[in-house]
């Protein structure tokens, strides 16, 4: 990818178990792994990661399925896109580069690996943060009206007979840039370069079918998975940092501390002034609030 703000980010790609993750590193310091959202990639990132590079190790990637990792064939269960699949991807990659033990931070359906990635594999993640979400099952335990219209794209992208593949694939641009803007509230405009990237990706039909696996993942398998955590007791045992956008729609329709408290020991968190884009919308106070819980947190 040729986004400037990331031009100082060494990029490879790291095969782990037969799928190829892009990958972006920088810096030098405690390792943190950064994870994008639908229907990003790792450049969501260009605002905050280079001002992180400074202080920490940083790797970025593509989940499979995403960016210019590989978009492996899926299978009738859906588990090629469970979060349990995407998660481990990750920690090989880490491992790959070196690092046993490190933070991450996911937005958004990075969010949703991060949380399985912390589950699966407690000794491995210090420190975890998550962007404007609350857990996969709270959301289908409490959805209702309001839930079906502000997130129609989580029934939509989970149908199937591959009507949203053909739907979206007319015209990905337009998706992209209305699902988008539909979720961006004030703050700092999307970065026209990184839009285009988002394009880019978006618009191999591979892609697109990918994300479409990743949210019937989360509408079946996924369930399956959390719900064996539930009934087991299991819950984060790392420090976790919530950050969502005060006027969104996760910061109008849910206490974000209150529900993460359910699946996690450890919480702390903060509404940020903005929708759901983190990152693009309000990077300096995501940026500060990362930078000093990551300072508390993420070396142990």
């Amino acid at each position: 990818m040729s986004h400037q703000p990331l031009g100082d980010f060494d990029r490879r790609t790291v095969r782990v178990e037969g799928v190829g993750i892009n990958v972006r590193t920088a810096g030098d310091g405690p390792p943190v792994l950064l994870l994008h959202g639908y229907p990003q990639t790792h450049a969501i990132w260009h605002h905050i990661a280079p001002a992180l590079a400074a202080t920490h190790r940083v790797v970025l990637a593509d989940l499979r399925g995403y960016g210019d990792s590989d978009k492996p064939v899926s299978d009738a269960e859906h588990s090629t896109y469970s979060k349990r699949a995407m998660a481990r991807d990750q920690l090989l990659v880490m491992r790959e580069l070196g690092f046993d033990r490190f933070a991450v931070v996911g937005h958004d359906r990075g969010g949703r690996v991060a949380h399985r990635l912390a589950l699966d594999h407690p000794r491995a993640v210090a420190a975890l943060a998550v962007l404007d979400i609350v857990p996969t099952r709270y959301v289908f335990q409490h959805a209702d009206k309001d839930f079906g219209l502000g997130y129609f794209h989580w029934f939509f992208l989970a149908a199937d007979h591959g009507i949203p593949e053909h739907l979206i694939g007319q015209d990905p641009a337009f998706w992209i840039r209305t699902r988008m803007g539909a979720r961006h509230r004030g703050g700092t405009p999307f970065d026209e370069a990184a839009q285009a990237e988002y394009i880019r990706c978006f618009s191999d039909p591979a892609a697109i079918h990918a994300s479409c696996e990743d949210y019937r993942a989360a509408a079946s398998i996924d369930l399956v998975h959390d719900d064996a955590d539930a009934a087991a007791g299991r819950r984060v045992t790392a420090p976790l940092l919530a950050l969502w956008g005060a006027h969104g729609f996760v910061g109008r329709h849910y206490d974000v501390p209150e529900v993460w408290r359910g699946y996690a020991a450890d919480v702390r968190g903060q509404a940020l002034p903005c929708d759901h884009y983190l990152p693009e919308e309000a990077p300096e106070e995501t940026l500060r609030h990362l930078r000093a819980f990551l300072r508390e947190y993420g070396s142990a």
